[in-house]
C-alpha cells in the first residue's frame, strides 16, 4: 500500500507562481497609473495655493513679484525692484515644490504670470509640464 503524501507537486507551484506573476502583471500599471494621477493632482493643488498667494500680493501691492523677486516674494519681502510698498506678507510659508520634488518655474512682468511645474520627467518645455497662466 502506498502513502499519499500531502502538498503540493512542483508542477502545482509553478502554475500557482505562474498565475501570480501574470495577475501582478495586469494589476501592478493601474496601481503606478493612480500613483502618478495622484501626483498630478497634488501638483496642481500647490500651484492653485500658490496661484492664490499670488493674486492675494497682487491685492496689496498692485502688481505681481517679477521673474527676478520670483516665489521667494511671497515668504520674505523682496528688495529688488520694484520693491513692494504694501507687503503685508508673508503670504506662504514657504515656497513648496511639486509633488516630484521639482521648483516651480515663475515668469512675470508684474501684469501676467505663468507658473509651471516641469512635471515628472523634471524638464521645462516637455509634455509632461503643468502650467497655469494669468
Amino acid at each position: 500500500m502506498k502513502k499519499l503524501r500531502a502538498g503540493f507537486t512542483l508542477i502545482e507551484l509553478m502554475i500557482v507562481i505562474v498565475i501570480l506573476g501574470l495577475l501582478a502583471a495586469l494589476v501592478a500599471p493601474k496601481f503606478l497609473k493612480s500613483g502618478e494621477e495622484a501626483k498630478v493632482t497634488t501638483t496642481q493643488v500647490q500651484m492653485k495655493n500658490v496661484e492664490q498667494a499670488l493674486k492675494l500680493y497682487k491685492l496689496h501691492n498692485s502688481v505681481y513679484p517679477t521673474t527676478e523677486q520670483g516665489l521667494k516674494a511671497l515668504v520674505e519681502k523682496p528688495e529688488t525692484e520694484p520693491v513692494p510698498k504694501n507687503w503685508k506678507g508673508p503670504y506662504m510659508d514657504e515656497v513648496p515644490k511639486d509633488a516630484w520634488g521639482n521648483e516651480f518655474i515663475y515668469i512675470s512682468d508684474g501684469k501676467h504670470f505663468t507658473l509651471i511645474s516641469p512635471g515628472p520627467d523634471g524638464e521645462e518645455g516637455t509634455e509632461d509640464d503643468i502650467k497655469v497662466s494669468k
